[in-house]
């Protein structure tokens, strides 16, 4: 049976995390929309990028990082097209470090050298062979791994429980459907928050399809309609720790 002020709380939430969301959208639109057209360029400078971050969870990640000014941002899995989004959000903040966890590699064939010089460091390997050189203090984490339970068992305990709290956190691919299949890394992921009494924000259309639709139209509405990239589940989840 539903519980008439749980939901009331639920949309009161959905209703502030919009108003915070376009509240970004129209603080840093001229910057968004140049680090958009440089993606677009790297797109076209490397024809063979498949890049795995959708456009709106991209542009998310992005105002994010512009809002709170982390100065070491780490980075779990992802691709070089990820580390480029948040390597313009420091650029444009004018300070931050980015620490990537690449098990191929390959992303440093990706990230322009003026992007990445003086403010990233790739490591190239499983993360948790290479623990040692994650930074003692990590003021924003970024994971996008390999999607597998094992993983999620690993950083949950070893990465993400160690944060201060009040560390925001992104997970990408936790809802490219509305129920995560059971045991796998979105699910643990959700079990983890709700143990921890802790809310995300999320525009996944599976999801919360009516906060995917009013931030489209404000994104629309300020000339990001120019896709990048194909994708449109944005199942990434924001978050802070407790």
């Amino acid at each position: 049976m539903s519980d008439p002020m749980r939901d009331f709380e639920r949309l009161t939430a959905a209703i502030d995390a919009i108003a915070v969301h376009v509240e970004r959208y129209e603080r840093y639109a001229a910057e968004l929309h140049r680090a958009s057209a440089e993606q677009a360029g790297l797109r076209r400078l490397r024809p063979g990028l498949r890049p795995r971050l959708d456009d709106m969870e991209a542009e998310l990640s992005y105002l994010r990082l512009r809002a709170v000014e982390p100065a070491t941002v780490v980075q779990i899995g992802g691709d070089g097209w990820s580390a480029a989004w948040l390597l313009r959000a420091l650029r444009d903040n004018g300070h931050g470090r980015l620490h990537s966890f690449d098990p191929s590699g390959r992303a440093a064939a990706t990230v322009p050298e003026d992007l990445a010089a003086g403010r990233w460091e790739l490591t190239a390997g499983d993360v948790r062979a290479r623990a040692d050189r994650l930074p003692a203090e990590i003021d924003y984490l970024f994971l996008d791994g390999d999607h597998s339970a094992r993983l999620a068992k690993w950083y949950l305990p070893n990465v993400v429980a160690r944060l201060a709290p009040g560390t925001p956190v992104s997970v990408d691919g936790v809802f490219r459907h509305r129920r995560p299949r059971p045991f796998g890394e979105a699910a643990l992921i959700l079990k983890w928050l709700r143990e921890g009494r802790m809310d995300y924000f999320t525009a996944a259309p599976a999801r919360q399809p009516v906060i995917h639709r009013q931030l489209d139209r404000v994104r629309r509405a300020l000339g990001f309609d120019d896709p990048l990239r194909t994708g449109r589940r944005n199942p990434m989840i924001f978050f802070h720790t407790a």
